[in-house]
């Protein structure tokens, strides 16, 4: 379905504001989630996933019980619309957004990683929990802020979607689940930026497979994560497993 096949205007402002409400709703319930599931499963990283998985099912499950698969649509700014041309391309603005807050929200979090206190612990924490947590670093409190930004992102990514598809349905947990998941094995664990470089791969690759041979893409996708698999199974930037 294309971006506009259902549109509604809206102010930049509401929209702005629908983002920010997504991100933080949806932050808090990572944090929560991270609270009554994870905590447990702390060194059991591949557990971790499957939970998740599990509870995005779930909720999408419910959410369809309660408020059907229909569409809703998304009220998103008139600008959106516009298109800017490229070459011979005619690229809608609204593709210059979903850039612009991506690169916004990787910059920010490799410099929340690198240049910040909790940004130390967490990687310390994450290369030796016990020893961090002997010098009388609460890990717990770093490690629950990084579920709350990896929500906030994930919440303000649903809106984008959102915006992109036309609107908002418990369908887009399924739909786009998988896609995050080949872009970090793709990309490695851990790895943020692996995981960007993978996304952006993924995102590239796609179109092209898709403009030259329609519905190409997918299978061209699962194709390259076959390859990493097997040739690099730690992902592109990756560490290697002691």
């Amino acid at each position: 379905m294309g971006a506009n096949t259902f549109f509604k205007n809206g102010s930049t402002i509401d929209y702005i504001l629908s983002a920010l409400v997504g991100g933080i709703g949806a932050g808090l319930f990572a944090l929560l989630v991270e609270q009554l599931v994870i905590t447990r499963l702390y060194d059991r990283h591949i557990d971790q996933a499957l939970v998740t998985v599990g509870v995005a099912l779930v909720v999408g499950a419910m959410l369809s019980g309660w408020f059907t698969n229909d569409m809703r649509m998304l009220p998103s700014p008139a600008w959106f619309m516009d298109a800017v041309q490229v070459g011979n391309a005619n690229i809608p603005k609204d593709r210059f957004m979903y850039i612009a807050v991506a690169a916004v929200l990787l910059i920010l979090f490799i410099v929340i990683l690198r240049f910040t206190r909790i940004g130390l612990i967490i990687r310390a924490g994450v290369e030796n929990r016990q020893m961090v947590s002997a010098l009388g670093i609460n890990v717990r409190l770093a490690f629950s802020t990084v579920f709350f930004l990896g929500g906030l992102a994930a919440g303000i990514g649903g809106v984008l979607v959102a915006s992109y598809q036309g609107g908002v349905t418990p369908l887009m947990a399924g739909s786009w689940l998988i896609y995050g998941f080949i872009v970090v094995v793709i990309g490695g664990m851990g790895s943020i930026g692996g995981s960007a470089l993978a996304a952006l791969m993924i995102g590239v690759i796609k179109q092209f497979a898709n403009y030259y041979v329609p519905g190409l893409g997918d299978f061209v996708i699962v194709f390259l994560l076959a390859v990493v698999l097997l040739i690099r199974p730690q992902g592109l930037l990756g560490k290697v497993s002691a």
